[in-house]
């Protein structure tokens, strides 16, 4: 289960500011016994997908475990709330928190945990992807939640540019789990970098979109694309996948959790040669297929550090919440370009290196779900 991210960009001299598409359910401890001096009790809550899926959730769980790792007083219990209904992962929190020093919760649909943290000064949480939220739904700061997200466009960007360069057919495609805004993120950095590819490099890539499986986002907009409606259902993942496959589609960037499982299978049972982009987390392993891997590269958050910088602060007792974006200017996206663990050449790496800096140094800015662009028309599509 627990992989290491290797990124040409994990670096990790993050800003002292900057202090910031995816198991079995239940609880189980699975960390250290607290037998060393004191050490954090610590819970990290899932929904729908578990620990164990591979990406979004697995790349935190472990951040977590090499925290544990290094403070062996300390443990750490994966809990899992297999619906996916905003009202239950909210309430799986609920049940726990008397029980936990810290409680890190993935995903957007955690944001509503605001109420519970106020009534709770004394407990420490960690929200990943999202910030809290008062009862009317109105984003706040609050002294004991440091709330991350990132700028999941530009990590998508380069997985787009790693496509548009990469494929044979000319046709790619992004697939997503749900329309939350950092899936959204990640479909719009996608196509802009497929755009700007297709720009600078004439690699005259075509964007595959199935009608049929178009998402709409958290205002009710259509963002089109390709949503499986879950992040925790590799069958129609699987669906989704063979239908693009179908489509002559031969590098898919998937970004949906424990249902770019089922992606993953279509890419490794199709007769053509076709390869997968990973998300969050390097996937190389996830990849093996016979004597070849079907992984062209990853695009990567960097959750899990980020993870284990602040329970450090919650240790030692410096923590201070707040809300934080992080993106290329604090080495916190990036994308796998290891020659052992990717597939792409050597030209291709040196193209997206280019914009990377381009990226860090806001020169480019890619489309995101709300910020005023699209993949068409976004800052920087004409920079070189």
């Amino acid at each position: 289960m627990r992989k290491k991210y290797l990124s040409v960009f994990l670096c990790m001299a993050m800003a002292a500011a900057a202090l910031s598409g995816c198991g079995g359910s239940g609880s189980s401890n699975n960390s250290a016994d607290k037998s060393e001096g004191d050490g954090l009790k610590i819970a990290i809550v899932s929904s729908p997908s578990g620990v164990d899926d591979g990406s979004f959730n697995e790349e935190n769980y472990n951040g977590l475990l090499d925290f544990v790792e290094a403070h062996p007083g300390s443990t750490v219990t994966p809990v899992q709330e297999s619906t996916g209904d905003t009202a239950a992962a909210i309430k799986a929190v609920e049940d726990i928190v008397v029980d936990y020093d810290a409680i890190v919760c993935d995903g957007f649909q955690f944001a509503g945990i605001g109420e519970i943290a106020d009534d709770n000064p004394d407990k420490k949480f960690i929200l990943v992807d999202t910030f809290p939220s008062d009862a009317d739904g109105n984003e706040i700061e609050l002294d004991n939640v440091y709330g991350m997200s990132f700028k999941e466009q530009e990590a998508g960007f380069l997985a787009g540019m790693a496509a548009a360069l990469s494929t044979n057919t000319k046709k790619v495609a992004v697939v997503n789990g749900i329309a939350f805004p950092t899936n959204v993120n990640y479909q719009y950095g996608f196509m802009s970098g497929v755009n700007y590819a297709n720009k600078h490099y004439d690699t005259g890539a075509e964007i595959v979109e199935l009608a049929s499986y178009a998402g709409t986002d958290v205002t009710g907009a259509n963002v089109g694309g390709n949503y499986v409606g879950s992040f925790a259902d590799p069958a129609n993942g699987k669906v989704v996948g063979d239908a693009l496959i179908k489509e002559g589609c031969d590098v898919i960037f998937v970004a949906a959790g424990g249902s770019g499982t089922g992606v993953l299978t279509a890419i490794k049972e199709s007769s053509a040669k076709d390869y997968m982009i990973g998300c969050d987390t390097d996937q190389y392993d996830d990849g093996a297929n016979g004597s070849d891997n079907v992984i062209l590269t990853s695009a990567l958050k960097i959750m899990g550090a980020n993870d284990k910088k602040v329970l450090e602060t919650v240790l030692d007792g410096s923590f201070k919440g707040g809300n934080f974006v992080l993106g290329a200017d604090t080495d916190s996206v990036g994308y796998v370009s290891d020659s052992s663990r990717c597939q792409l050449s050597s030209d291709t790496i040196e193209k997206i290196d280019k914009a990377y800096e381009l990226i860090k140094n806001g020169t480019i800015v890619p489309a995101a779900n709300f910020n005023n662009m699209t993949p068409d028309n976004f800052t920087g599509l004409d920079a070189e």
